[in-house]
């Protein structure tokens, strides 16, 4: 294929779902590959008016590139930093209230979207006839939302329901109007970024000088 017939393809066929693509560098990133001997050009090819594209294929240095980065991609499991996760890490930061109707928002737009893919996916499936293979990645993400789904609407009936533990300590130091957050061992650190008053102690010739 040449560049442009890839970028058409992947469009096509929806791998920007699955894999994060920059089709604006996609040319730079054919010329490098080029460079590192993991395709070479082959034929050019015109269609009608359009300008002569050089096609590309895949080298045997290239195929086995490919294989073992597929091998760390399938065989390998890596930590995923994922924003709904880092969410959770800081959610004390809002008040207990303001974070349940965030959460409930969140299962409503997920369930909508959840229904949205597996329409799409049956929709795929009945008119391209793909069989499972195609479609595993889509597969994989419906398991994976369905699966934030149901433990984030958990997570709400334990707000509503008062059980999640640690819930009354965070809405009353919310409503305090305290500035550091209480931790397992006792202290405080800061919880708000433009809380700048914490003392810095400096020890100076045995002294202790606080500024």
């Amino acid at each position: 294929m040449h560049p442009y017939e890839i970028s058409q393809t992947l469009r096509e066929r929806g791998v920007d779902r699955s894999v994060r693509l920059n089709f604006g560098s996609l040319y730079s990133v054919v010329e490098s590959l080029e460079k590192r001997e993991l395709i070479r050009s082959g034929e050019k090819v015109r269609e009608g008016r359009r300008p002569e594209r050089t096609t590309y294929e895949i080298t045997d240095a290239g195929t086995d590139e490919m294989t073992a980065w597929l091998v760390d991609l399938v065989g390998a499991p890596v930590k995923e930093y994922l924003q709904f996760e880092a969410g959770l890490a800081l959610l004390g930061a809002l008040h207990p209230d303001k974070a349940l109707a965030l959460l409930e928002r969140r299962v409503d737009t997920l369930a909508a979207q959840i229904e949205a893919d597996a329409a799409e996916i049956a929709d795929a499936t009945e008119r391209f006839n793909l069989p499972r293979l195609f479609l595993l990645e889509a597969e994989y993400q419906q398991v994976l939302q369905r699966a934030e789904l149901e433990w984030t609407r958990q997570l709400i009936s334990d707000f509503e329901d008062g059980s999640l533990d640690g819930l009354d300590d965070w809405r009353q130091w919310h409503e305090s109007g305290r500035r550091s957050w209480p931790t397992a061992h006792g202290t405080d650190v800061l919880a708000d970024s433009d809380a700048q008053t914490e003392t810095e102690k400096q020890t100076t010739n045995g002294q202790e000088t606080k500024r």
